[in-house]
């Protein structure tokens, strides 16, 4: 029934096509104002996102309609924030000077919002500079008499904002998660929204994507407010008025609410069609012709995404949507992407690409599958980037919800599971697919059904045996990362690249006495540590609560995790015949209890022998497999069954026998006696060593690496004044190939970037580049994170791929497309000063030649390192030797981050999540030790110390180390705690008192008693009887951010250190605690821990928002020459630099941050050679030269040298062959001085005020730069600035302003920093 509201236009057209006496916006204002009155009269239920019911027809409508005049549409208020340029009739906010301020940016509409009305905007502009983005949300109060703030999350009344993925209401955190989108990760072209709803509920729209509630209150009259905060830099309002938009949207309406309704019956002609097309709403840079059933990208060459189709209708079950590829261009990577969505064509905002979806999408991509934009399967199938013009590719969902996918009419299996129904094709016209046709009339083979229940039929990957059929499957019930398919014979893990564990699966009956349970494993990923774990467990399934790993179960489980038989979590026995984590694809294991209680474990149809014994002999048993770690995917085969009675009933142990995959013979790669100028070879070509400089340190591989062959070496020593990372990757270029240089050598480039003779792709930090040029950022992990020990390697994939492997973990492919014929290549460049080679190359030796089989020795070498080590020890209290190998383990809580060989370990973020782990287990008698590095006492509490008694490689850390439920003795404050609970009160000193500097020990003692030692004292025992093996382990928590392990002192183990602290006796303890270990900060401690002013002018350096990486790691980071600081140093008021020597003065009364040095800048620059000056700066050009790296118009950024946006690239481009030289720009003059005095008065350092986030007073704060200047370069003269006092009387008047012109003559040395 139509609201009384709302007149009734007098004629209603009878189909689709505008009606002569209806213009086409006519049309689609009667069709919305249908809707909308049946929405009103209470009919239908839907929010068709248009604007209000009062909207009317226009001139030729109904005159009862209200009209919607220009003053009631949302806008912007004219009243903004100090930076903010308003446009497009106040539709279009934008953030002027947005590398220079980063917020100042707050806008809102110009009215009140109403109830259901959305209020949507666009990002236009995103500038990647800053952290933090766009903020949004609603707030209280008026703009007309609001004082912007200069972010809108100051605002301490009436304000609810969305600021990241969380909810902050005035100012304070709400709902910390409140959606799993962050609007800091949003992109150019997405849209955010956000509603009132009538029932006082706020709702955040993403991309169209209602978020849920942000608040079920708010208040009745409310602004929409906009804060252009950090990245964001503009947005335009979007109204959806638009006619042809608002029609499509209300016909797709009416359809899905009555597929008989008026419009269907009014024009039978529109109705769903039977054959799939393309739908019109495409990407901005595709095309669809051919009726809808060809799409294509008209400018393939100058645009390689923004291709995105999607299918007109939804697909039906078992009904395959497939293309043709009728164009490819060469000039892009990638090709082709083919998946489905749930996102309805009509309402959705395309993307550039289809994998940047964050919901309902399931695409392959190459020859993997990504789900919501994350890896689920790698390796999946037939690569797609391979696929050339004539090529089909195609995409069925069947009727139990798994999604398949087609090559050239060949299925590649089960791609995804439990996919919804009526999701739409999506075809993305990515890279060097340019154009693809429907087909629809090709033959597709079924996809084959999965086998029934209790079929015996072999799986085609299993192999087979002679032994008859089996009833045995896995059960339906599983972890929940685990996917049972194949009739129940088949076990993988899903999301196998983001997920490592939770995917335990069980036999679906009990074994039999000698009954085998064997499987094999088809499908690994070269990513995670430790691999399947296998056993038998009493404990049936419907009563098995699954954990993350099954070595988590205390009772009943019998398993086997690598070379290690643990029953109910605890290790029985060390070293059994095989190793589960050096088994690969193909290998077949298999597990069988023997009818006197043994269990057996089979390794390719080969016995290991018994091991373990005592099994229930009249419990029931059931098979589990944990697809834990590497292994992704099992199957059951067909040996599994019953056993020749005599295997059954054998009392006798098998031969050892090992795992299929040894060690495959080689010799060490070497490298080409090709290489740069500055490297030298030695130890037979295995070691490069960079002698001099930062540069020309190129070294190749002596022959071309075959597929899959891994080239690997291991940084032996680092230069730490350099900065930048160590580059590898491959090229075409033979090594031999190089033409001779100027000095007869052969005619290397200086750095890797600039080997472009023939195709090269590199890595360097984290960027992939292919001849210079950049091709992708963000790979994998930091090379110039590498530390001594650190170890990394290229690989070049059979499927044409580059990969990076750093510690031996795969960072997955960085380019694709590589050549068949390449060689290895490094630069040795910055900081890695030289490598050694750790890699080997196969061996092409006959079979006569091979080494004997490891099974003729009699013991392996891990049992005669115990005995070694037991003889060493000899049961005597004598202190053990540090083993060369200790470090902490990769597997640690997820905030950390590790260094120095793995040596040092840092807590990253937050104030939890910081658990490391030693990698060996203690040894009796050995004290092992960490120094703390670093305290951040914004936090309360500190580092937590103890050991843990299970395997640490396979622990799913907690967020803290007292969540530990299993096998955990911890010494937190002054407390011991096992397991979670407090078991001693006071024991030894205070650990949340420890200042920077302690060392702290663990010790076992012969019985088995647990010592703490604080710098070299022991505190006595803190728990008796710990069980072994155990590990010990720091929980970086709170204050502490960083340790490091450190190699205790002679004696120290047995208490015997120098000094009053070793002369302890029983009398001198109190309560516990030995009087003489107090906190005071140890000798060498810098007074910078307890200075205010050092700690504010800290405060406002962090206010500036610049990257920690521009900075110098503590404690090297900062230096405070504050009055009392500089005088418990003894500090000179002046120095002398320089050749020839030139006095400069001390920064006195200043805070100096010290930087990170630039290597791209001759060697002499830190010799000491250079002079020192001073250059007056202001804040908002901080952040521009640190990018550039240097004073006035240098391009290269401080770390990676590489050129900014939007600035000409210099360094590493060279001009092409038909191009003109370019002219060279003068750059400014520099002002620079000797005297800190002079160079930060007024007018030089201006001055700014900000509020101290500690103290909330108000501060003036200036900065300058502390700079390395190239003698020659500069000529002195009087100063050219007008002072308000009097200057520095040390100096000469006639020399105290240097002037340079000079591109390169100055090197950032420091920021310097003074508050008033």
């Amino acid at each position: 029934m139509v609201s009384p509201a709302q007149a009734r236009p007098e004629t209603f057209p009878n189909s689709l096509e505008s009606h002569n006496d209806f213009t086409s916006m006519e049309l689609s204002e009667v069709v919305s104002n249908t809707i909308l009155s049946a929405y009103n009269g209470g009919l239908l239920n839907v929010n068709l996102s248009s604007p209000p019911a009062g909207e009317g027809l226009g001139s030729s409508g109904a005159a009862t309609s209200p009209i919607l005049t220009s003053n009631d549409a949302l806008l912007f208020h004219e009243k903004c924030g100090t930076l903010i340029k308003l446009s497009n009739n106040n539709k279009t906010a934008e953030r002027r000077r947005p590398l220079d301020e980063f917020n100042n940016g707050v806008v809102m509409t110009n009215r009140p919002l109403r109830d259901n009305e959305m209020f949507e905007i666009r990002i236009d502009k995103l500038v990647d500079k800053w952290s933090g983005s766009i903020e949004i949300g609603v707030t209280t109060h008026n703009p007309n008499s609001l004082e912007y703030p200069a972010t809108m999350t100051n605002l301490q009344s009436g304000t609810i904002m969305m600021s990241g993925c969380g909810i902050l209401t005035n100012g304070k955190g709400t709902r910390r998660e409140y959606c799993e989108f962050s609007l800091d990760e949003l992109q150019e072209g997405d849209h955010i929204g956000l509603t009132r709803k009538s029932n006082s509920a706020l709702h955040f729209f993403i991309n169209g994507i209602d978020q849920g509630v942000a608040t079920p209150l708010t208040p009745p009259v409310v602004y929409g407010v906009v804060d252009l905060y950090g990245m964001a830099v503009k947005v335009t309002i979007v109204h959806n008025n638009n006619h042809s938009d608002r029609l499509r949207r209300n016909n797709a309406i009416l359809r899905a609410l009555s597929p008989e309704g008026a419009l269907r019956r009014a024009a039978p002609a529109q109705a769903e069609p039977e054959r799939l097309l393309f739908h019109p709403n495409c990407g901005q840079k595709a095309a669809i012709t051919h009726e809808g059933r060809t799409a294509l990208r008209p400018h393939a060459t100058d645009d390689f995404n923004h291709g995105v189709v999607l299918s007109s209708r939804a697909l039906r079950d078992g009904e395959v949507f497939q293309v043709r590829i009728d164009k490819m261009v060469d000039k892009w990577a990638g090709s082709i992407e083919i998946g489905v969505t749930t996102h309805n064509p009509a309402y959705l905002q395309l993307p550039s690409t289809m994998t940047n979806l964050r919901s309902g999408t399931w695409m392959m991509t190459g020859n993997g599958v990504m789900h919501n934009g994350t890896t689920i399967l790698d390796e999946y199938g037939h690569n797609l980037d391979r696929l050339k013009a004539g090529d089909t590719v195609g995409v069925v969902r069947r009727e139990d919800g798994t999604l398949h996918f087609f090559v050239n009419g060949m299925t590649q299996g089960p791609a995804a599971w439990n996919v919804p129904p009526g999701v739409y094709a999506v075809v993305d016209l990515y890279g060097q697919a340019a154009q693809a046709t429907i087909v629809d009339d090709v033959e597709v083979p079924p996809v084959p059904e999965p086998l029934p229940e209790g079929n015996n039929q072999v799986s085609p990957s299993s192999p087979s045996s002679g032994a008859g059929g089996s009833d045995l499957r896995f059960h339906q019930l599983h972890g929940s990362n685990a996917v049972i398919t194949n009739g129940g014979r088949t076990a993988l893990r899903h999301n196998c690249r983001s997920e490592f564990n939770d995917a335990i699966v069980i036999s679906n009956r009990a074994l039999r006495d000698g009954e085998l349970f064997e499987i094999v494993i088809q499908k690994m990923v070269d990513r995670w540590s430790g691999s399947i774990e296998a056993g038998v467990t009493a404990i049936r399934p419907e009563d098995l609560e699954f954990p993350n790993t099954m070595t988590d179960i205390d009772y009943d489980t019998w398993m086997l995790s690598g070379t290690a038989i643990m029953q109910d979590g605890n290790t029985m026995r060390n070293n059994y015949g095989c190793d589960l984590d050096a088994l690969g694809t193909g290998a077949r294991i298999g597990m069988m209890r023997t009818a006197k209680g043994d269990l057996h474990y089979f390794i390719n149809g080969q016995d290991q022998g018994a091991a373990c014994s005592g099994l229930p002999p009249g419990k029931e048993v059931y098979a589990v497999v944990d697809l834990y770690g590497q292994c992704v995917q099992v199957s059951i085969t067909n040996a599994t069954g019953p056993m020749d009675n005599s295997l059954a009933t054998s009392n006798t142990a098998t031969e050892k026998s090992f795992p299929l995959h040894s060690p495959v013979a080689g010799v060490a790669h070497r490298f080409h006696s090709i290489c740069g100028k500055n490297v030298t070879l030695e130890e037979d070509g295995t070691r490069a060593v960079r002698a001099a400089g930062y540069a020309h340190g190129l070294v190749f591989s002596t022959k071309e690496l075959r597929a899959e062959e891994v080239f690997e070496v291991k940084v032996e020593e680092l230069d730490e004044k350099w900065a930048g990372s160590l580059r590898l990757g491959l090229t075409t270029l033979a090594p031999g190939e190089m033409g001779p240089g100027a000095g007869g050598g052969p005619g290397l480039p200086p750095s890797l970037p600039e080997l472009r003779t023939k195709t090269t792709w590199m890595v360097s930090s984290c960027e992939v580049r292919r001849d210079g040029q950049l091709q992708r950022m963000n790979y994998g992990r930091n090379l110039e994170r590498l530390g001594v020990g650190s170890r990394v390697g290229v690989r070049r994939g059979a499927d044409d791929t580059m990969h990076i492997l750093v510690d031996g973990e795969d960072m997955g492919p960085a380019a694709t497309g590589i050549a068949k014929n390449v060689w290895a290549v490094l630069d040795l460049y910055g900081p890695v000063r030289s490598v050694s080679i750790v890699s080997s190359t196969r061996l092409e030796e006959s079979e006569g030649t091979q080494p004997p089989s490891p099974s003729s020795d009699t013991g392996s070498e891990g049992e005669e390192d115990d005995e070694g080590e037991e003889r060493g020890l000899g049961g005597q209290n004598e202190v053990g030797i540090m083993p060369a190998t200790l470090e902490f383990l990769e597997n640690h809580g997820k905030n950390i981050l590790l260094s120095n060989g793995n040596r040092t370990a840092t807590r990253v973020a937050s104030y939890n999540q910081g658990i490391v782990v030693i990698n060996q287990p203690l040894v009796p008698q050995l004290l092992v030790q960490v120094r703390i590095d670093f305290l951040n006492r914004q936090w309360t509490s500190s580092l937590v110390l103890g050991v843990i008694t299970c395997a640490p490689e396979r622990l799913n850390f907690p967020a803290s180390a007292c969540a530990l439920k299993r096998a955990a003795w911890l010494l937190r404050g002054r407390g011991v705690f096992h397991n979670g609970l407090k078991i001693c009160e006071k024991f030894g000193p205070n650990l949340d008192t420890c200042p920077e500097g302690t060392i702290l020990g663990l010790r076992l003692d012969s019985s088995g008693g647990l010592h703490l030692h604080v710098n070299g004292v022991d505190q006595g025992v803190a728990v008796p009887d710990v069980p072994q093996p155990c590990h010990a382990l720091v929980d970086l928590y709170g204050q502490c951010e960083q340790v490091t392990i450190v190699n205790p002192e002679p004696g120290a183990a047995s208490g015997k250190s120098s000094g009053t602290q070793g002369d302890m006796e029983k009398a001198d303890m109190v309560d516990g605690i030995k009087e003489s270990v107090c906190w005071g900060p140890p000798p060498a401690a810098s007074p910078l821990k307890s200075c205010e002013y050092h700690a504010l002018c800290s405060r406002f350096q962090e206010l500036l928002l610049l990257p920690e990486d521009y900075f110098m790691p503590p404690p090297k980071r900062s230096l405070c020459y504050c009055e009392s600081c500089r005088k418990l140093r003894g500090d000179e008021a002046h120095r002398r630099r320089g050749e020839p020597p030139r006095e400069y003065a001390l920064p006195f009364g200043w805070c100096r941050f010290n930087l990170r040095v630039n290597p791209c800048l001759e060697a002499g620059t830190l010799t000491k050679k250079w002079h020192m000056a001073y250059h007056g700066s202001s804040v908002a050009a901080v952040r521009r030269v640190l990018d550039r790296g240097e004073l006035g118009a240098g391009t290269a950024s401080i770390l990676s040298c590489r050129p900014l946006k939007g600035e000409p690239r210099v360094g590493f481009e060279e001009p092409g062959e038909n191009c003109a030289p370019p002219r060279e720009e003068q750059p400014p003059p520099v002002l620079l001085s000797p005297s800190l005095q002079y160079a930060g008065a007024e007018p030089l350092a201006s001055k700014v005020q900000f509020r101290d986030p500690k103290s909330q007073r108000t501060h003036q704060a200036q900065v300058a730069f502390q700079v390395c200047v190239r003698p020659g370069s500069y000529t002195p003269g009087p100063p050219s600035a007008a002072l308000g006092e009097p200057s520095d009387p040390h100096f000469s008047p006639a020399e105290l302003e240097w002037v340079t012109k000079e591109k390169g003559a100055t090197l950032l040395y420091a920021l310097l920093v003074r508050v008033e």
